[in-house]
């Protein structure tokens, strides 16, 4: 174990309420300060409401959240895409992006400028009232499905976002299959993300990802193109589970215990930016909903011309992006390593 973390992890021995720096840590290991490259994915968080109320969420998302992100803010999102050539992909999430007024008009316009789309969707949102044809508008538009679901069993599924919901999710798989979606050589990607149930790191990806593969066809007849899985962030929700039970200091030292610097290079903050429904920049999704501010300069989409100038602008770190960097790395795109 190199030195820098088992003096940090003395820290966490000694003093509970202390998290390690992140910052400081990267510096020590020869990669500091973090900063960014170019820019090419823009992730939209459109709102915080949800059908869902899921216990690890980190937006805190769920049906009474009304933040959603207006007209005016998604026209100057798209307006801030056209100006931005090095973007390739509009990453859309929320909440359930879907339930966004303004999420096909997103898409259909990003798709219209070139991007490719990818929608972060929690399956049961396609048996929503007035989702009947959502299914069949991401299909026509070519969008990227990534979809949760933290399991291949009903029981560790329903455990983490409630009664009901496994079900729901196998027929939400099975009708995206019929239209084309994560079969073999198909264009219409479907990812599936996995997470762990408590405060552990996530197993191999490639070894989960044939289990899951193997399961769920022998099961279910369900096909999909690639598993991420991700690790649980120490914010919000999670982190207020931690508390409750104890483990906050213990799951902080498993996260700077298991530091891993060869994931630095593959962060995707480092070449993605985050906005959110109200038109703020951050880093990314975690910082923007501990409200850390962009480490770049400008604050909103307003104080900005383009995205494609950012390059070599220092990067907002705290104690949470040991989640990223730990074991095989967590990203919106899976491990890094």
């Amino acid at each position: 174990m190199p030195t820098e973390v088992q003096t940090l992890l003395r820290i966490l021995d000694d003093r509970r309420d202390v998290v390690p720096d992140f910052g400081d840590l990267l510096f020590q290991n020869g990669s500091g300060p973090l900063r960014r490259e170019e820019t090419t994915t823009l992730q939209v968080n459109v709102g915080k409401r949800c059908n869902q109320a899921c216990h690890h969420c980190h937006v805190e998302a769920g049906p009474k959240r009304t933040e959603m992100m207006p007209r005016h803010v998604t026209e100057r999102v798209l307006s801030i895409l056209n100006s931005s050539p090095t973007v390739q992909t509009v990453d859309i999430t929320g909440g359930a992006p879907e339930l966004s007024p303004n999420f096909r008009f997103l898409v259909t316009e990003s798709r219209r400028l070139g991007r490719h789309v990818i929608d972060r969707c929690n399956l049961t949102i396609l048996y929503e009232p007035g989702m009947e044809d959502l299914s069949e508008f991401l299909a026509e538009n070519k969008v990227e499905i990534t979809a949760s679901l933290p399991c291949y069993t009903a029981a560790n599924v329903e455990k983490q976002r409630g009664r009901g919901v496994f079900e729901k999710s196998i027929e939400a798989l099975r009708e995206l299959n019929r239209l084309g979606y994560g079969l073999s050589n198909s264009p219409l990607p479907l990812n599936l993300v996995y997470n762990p149930l408590g405060a552990s790191l996530p197993p191999s990806q490639e070894c989960l990802e044939a289990d899951y593969k193997r399961e769920l066809r022998r099961q279910y007849g369900i096909e999909f193109h690639r598993l991420y899985t991700l690790t649980n962030m120490p914010i919000k929700k999670f982190a207020a589970q931690l508390e409750q039970a104890g483990q906050y200091a213990e799951y902080m030292g498993l996260l700077v215990n298991h530091f891993n610097p060869e994931t630095v290079a593959g962060l995707m903050c480092r070449s993605l930016v985050s906005v959110g429904w109200n038109g703020k920049l951050c880093d990314c999704d975690f910082n923007q909903m501990l409200e850390i501010e962009f480490g770049a300069g400008p604050r909103t989409i307003w104080d900005i011309d383009s995205l494609s100038h950012l390059s070599g602008q220092r990067i907002s770190t705290a104690g949470h992006c040991f989640g990223c960097t730990a074991g095989a790395g967590s990203s919106c795109g899976g491990a890094l390593q």
